[in-house]
């Protein structure tokens, strides 16, 4: 009787431990106002094959984005090390959304996502990204923020150097 009630302790807790591994989670956010039409904005974040020359994080994107489309992506973080995450594309709404998810569910998943709003002055850029995962326990990600508002100020950047040069 000893040993059936610590098995069930014991598959309570492992059972606890998946069910919070799933619901542990963390948000991060970064927004910019780009003077420019979303459509300026859009074609940026569209050329994949760009991203080495301007983006100091995603600094690889291997494919291009089109809805259900898997792509493989390179992120440099602050250390310099190369992550790759491999992504599928959940969501193309041209000029509004880029939403891509992937991972490994119950270890680490992410659902990231770019949103350009039309505002006045321009478009409200919007990196919004949802990490889940028993990984989030162990893995400091105080950098993850930072990094996007660089993405978002270089994206600026390589959208105002664009309508210079046309």
């Amino acid at each position: 009787m000893m040993l059936w009630t610590t098995v069930k302790l014991g598959l309570l807790v492992v059972v606890a431990i998946a069910a919070a591994s799933f619901l542990t989670s963390k948000t991060f956010r970064a927004e910019i106002v780009v003077p420019a039409a979303p459509e300026d904005v859009w074609a940026v974040l569209m050329d994949t094959g760009s991203y080495p020359e301007w983006n100091p994080v995603f600094v690889v994107v291997d494919g291009q984005y089109a809805e259900g489309a898997k792509l493989v992506n390179k992120v440099r973080d602050p250390a310099g090390k190369i992550l790759e995450m491999t992504a599928k594309v959940r969501t193309l709404t041209p000029n509004r959304e880029l939403r891509q998810a992937g991972g490994v569910p119950g270890v680490i998943t992410f659902d990231h996502r770019w949103l350009l709003e039309p505002v006045e002055g321009g478009t409200r850029v919007t990196q919004h990204e949802v990490d889940r995962g028993a990984f989030l326990w162990f893995w400091n990600a105080d950098w993850i923020e930072p990094a996007y508002g660089k993405v978002n100020e270089a994206l600026r950047d390589r959208v105002l150097q664009r309508k210079r040069d046309d």
